[in-house]
């Protein structure tokens, strides 16, 4: 080799060792990538569940974190027909309200349950803020298998937060109403119109809810809220808006007070006096919803009465002046620390609880309002952090004495230190984030290794779809002292808040089948040769079993125009994943996804005479296409038998006796 060769050789190794170094450092191409970060193998977990909620989609979706996989959507207050949620007969019930059937939502913001200050993995909770409802969602199932209305209310924003051990979770109203649902002029609206915190108390076996109590309020809007924690368990706290009560044009009319609230409210002195019988008791209707996992089926009951506190009871409720229109109330892990997120505001205000305690012991009160004091702003401050951002929303907490805000005018995430009130670090967003989420961020013990923005704005993140794109979630790496951003994602709806946990406090729990053995639905059927099908006047019921890969009964004959058919199909399988559909051609709902060991219903009318078919709609085997039957249906007035089969000529109902 020429010395020229080899000069050329050790030029070109010092030239890659030398980026190789210098890449290492930057995340250049020959380092460790950002993306590996994120990278999830095939066949391994994620660390982390999120749970984000949908936004007007109704639903909460289930991602991994770091890879940001979309794991479920979990149907809560809307139809979805991939599962047959709101459409079978088990289902429907779980969204009655006291308007009728309501088969939408607006679902805001999903909370975890928690004992002494941390997340148990028990279940998930999550709001409907148009027709005002809480979900429960067992973790078990990931299946909604509560939802509670709540009255007095018009728009639940300010929920789903739960206590540190779960005792209740709150809802609060949005739009103030006339109480009692009086017909008045929209103009009367100061004075008149009112607001309503409920909480909603939770059985620690099962998770039942329960409206306790409700305390009636002056007719603020109240926007968002956080539990005391640590110190301060025992206090909620509630950010307000449109102190100035307008009814029209709030963007300038409920813009004028310098300082609007974060309503302070001292729940155990609320229990205190719920025992003390110091309520009334308003008549109300509101809505049930209970999920029955031995039936199978959801019961829809309706409760008539509401505990009732007033506002301006002794040591009740406080108000915090916060600057100015606050969007996020947040609290940090130790409790000490409240977090008002003022929308037009310049700075970031960061109150005290420890201060708050002494100002209404030493009494430093600068009003009062409906009856309420009004703390001294000065006496209650524990710092401001000057200028983060512009349009400041929600702040996140990860354990380390660092709070994040996200600021949506400005389109980024900033780091600053309880305490000192520094910015230590900013990054960018794409674009115009609300809400965002550290896994355990509302809890005594957050994950401090990743944080989600969600982005309201997608613009040029992912190919083009049309006039609308899906929302963006961007995941960052906080472990560091600079944040870094990893990856981003599309979400499904508008997610408005997110709660995180590590996968090893949900996976041991989580159910695989239902035992078929366990099965109390009132029409199942859990075995093949238990199969047929009785008519009862006009109304016949279909008793049938599914298994891979066959239905039992697969053709039956005798239905005439003028039924109404209802399929009860038990899927006998008890494997773990292995569900099955049914579909019928012309029925006028959804098909249905049966979960191993359950039993669903779906009613079908037939509308023609012929023969239709009926399919499992889940690939269940190598001959899931054969899976299949038919249906006869004759006309009114028919005289053919009613009969059913499996690999056999059809019998008759006698035959079959």
């Amino acid at each position: 080799m020429s010395k020229f060769s080899i000069l050329s050789l050790v030029l070109f190794f010092a030239v890659f060792v030398g980026c190789n170094k210098k890449d290492s450092k930057s995340g250049g191409a020959f380092s460790s990538s950002v993306a590996e970060r994120t990278y999830v193998a095939p066949g391994e977990h994620d660390e982390f569940y999120a749970f984000l909620s949908g936004g007007f989609s109704g639903q909460m979706s289930v991602y991994g974190l770091p890879s940001g996989r979309l794991l479920k959507v979990i149907p809560v207050f809307s139809q979805d027909a991939e599962k047959g949620w709101g459409y079978n007969e088990e289902t429907k019930p779980m969204l009655n309200t006291s308007f009728g059937f309501v088969p939408w939502d607006d679902s805001h913001h999903p909370d975890l349950s928690q004992t002494n200050g941390e997340l148990d993995g028990r279940w998930a909770f999550i709001n409907g803020n148009n027709t005002p409802r809480v979900a429960r969602v067992s973790l078990e199932t990931f299946e909604t298998e509560e939802i509670l209305e709540i009255p007095f209310t018009a728009g639940n924003h300010a929920s789903t937060f739960v206590t540190e051990n779960t005792e209740y979770l709150v809802g609060a109203t949005r739009f103030s109403i006339p109480i009692n649902d009086e017909d008045m002029s929209i103009e009367e609206y100061k004075s008149n119109f009112k607001g309503a915190i409920s909480f909603v108390s939770i059985d620690q076996e099962h998770g039942h809810m329960d409206l306790a109590f409700q305390i009636h309020t002056p007719g603020y809007n109240f926007d968002l809220s956080h539990p005391g924690r640590g110190k301060s368990h025992g206090w909620f706290f509630f950010t307000t808006y449109n102190t100035e009560e307008a009814h029209t044009l709030l963007e300038v009319n409920a813009s004028q007070n310098d300082k609007d609230y974060i309503v302070a409210v001292n729940w155990k002195k609320a229990e205190e006096y719920i025992k003390e019988g110091k309520f009334t008791v308003k008549k109300a209707e509101y809505a049930h919803n209970l999920y029955d996992e031995e039936t199978h089926t959801a019961v829809s009951t309706m409760k008539n009465e509401v505990k009732v506190l007033d506002s301006n009871l002794p040591g009740l409720m406080y108000l915090l002046p916060t600057p100015k229109s606050p969007h996020g109330c947040d609290v940090d892990p130790s409790g000490e620390y409240i977090v008002g997120n003022g929308k037009l505001a310049a700075d970031l205000t960061v109150h005290s609880f420890d201060k708050m305690l002494k100002a209404i012991e030493a009494k430093k009160f600068v009003g009062e309002s409906y009856g309420i004091p009004i703390l001294d702003y000065d006496e209650v401050v524990a710092g401001v952090v000057k200028q983060p951002g512009l349009g400041p929303l929600h702040t996140e907490f990860d354990g380390k004495g660092n709070a994040y805000t996200t600021f949506f005018i400005s389109s980024e995430v900033v780091k600053w230190k309880l305490g000192t009130w520094e910015v230590v670090d900013r990054q960018p967003t794409f674009y115009s984030p609300g809400h965002l989420m550290i896994p355990g961020g509302n809890s005594q013990k957050p994950f401090g290794k990743y944080l989600i923005a969600m982005n309201k704005i997608t613009k040029d993140r992912y190919l083009p779809t049309g006039p609308e794109m899906n929302h963006s979630a961007q995941l960052f790496d906080i472990s560091g002292e600079k944040m870094e951003l990893l990856s981003d994602f599309p979400t499904i709806g508008e997610p408005h808040y997110a709660a995180g946990i590590p996968s090893e406090k949900i996976t041991g729990k989580s159910k695989k089948i239902y035992n078929i053995s366990d099965n109390k639905h009132p029409y199942a059927t859990t075995a093949a040769n238990q199969a047929r099908v009785e008519r009862k006047g006009n109304d016949v019921h279909i008793y049938m079993t599914m298994i891979r890969s066959n239905f039992s009964p697969d053709n039956i004959e005798g239905i005439r125009l003028g039924d109404t058919v209802y399929f009860h199909v038990t899927n006998l399988e008890q494997d773990f994943d292995v569900p099955h559909g049914f579909s019928m051609m012309g029925a006028n709902n959804a098909e249905i996804l049966v979960m191993p060991g359950q039993t669903e219903t779906l009613v079908w009318t037939p509308k023609k005479a012929g023969v239709w078919p009926f399919y499992c709609t889940d690939f269940c085997s190598a001959l899931h296409q054969e899976m299949q039957g038919y249906i006869r249906v004759s006309p009114q007035g028919s005289n053919v038998p009613l009969a059913w089969s499996l690999g056999e000529p059809v019998k008759t109902a006698e035959q079959h006796r």
